[in-house]
């Protein structure tokens, strides 16, 4: 998880994008079906990263197995102070096939909802290669 974490934080979108399985699935706390895919799991990591401010991990929690991580952190969204978890799961060959996040409270989700919405076409897009 150190290259993933380290390459979040240096901003590195082309590391985080290597990072991912083809088949990652991506859940969304703002979104009620999971979107299936490294380009649009990448293309949503860089949106994030163009909402989120001042965003930090603060913790790491890891399974017994290695497989499994918990990234909890911290971010500012239109103001707003978020609280936030990334779980990932690495498939056989370390790439991570599963990524799912959480956020709180309800008023920064809100908030991250509207600030995604917003760029979904350009995530659209930039995960269709256009």
């Amino acid at each position: 998880m150190e290259a993933f974490r380290a390459a979040v934080e240096a901003g590195d979108h082309e590391a985080i994008e290597e990072l991912l399985a083809d088949d990652v699935v991506f859940t969304s706390p703002v979104a009620f079906s999971p979107y299936e895919g490294r380009a649009i799991t990448a293309a949503i990591l860089r949106g994030v990263s163009r909402v989120f401010e001042d965003f930090r991990y603060v913790r790491e929690i890891t399974g017994p197995d290695g497989r499994d991580h918990a990234l909890v952190f911290r971010a500012r969204v239109s103001g707003l102070e978020v609280h936030g978890c990334d779980f990932l799961h690495l498939d056989v060959d370390g790439r991570i096939d599963d990524f799912q996040v959480m956020v709180r409270p309800l008023s920064a989700a809100k908030a991250l909802a509207e600030a995604m919405g917003a760029q979904f076409d350009r995530i659209a897009a930039e995960a269709a290669g256009t």
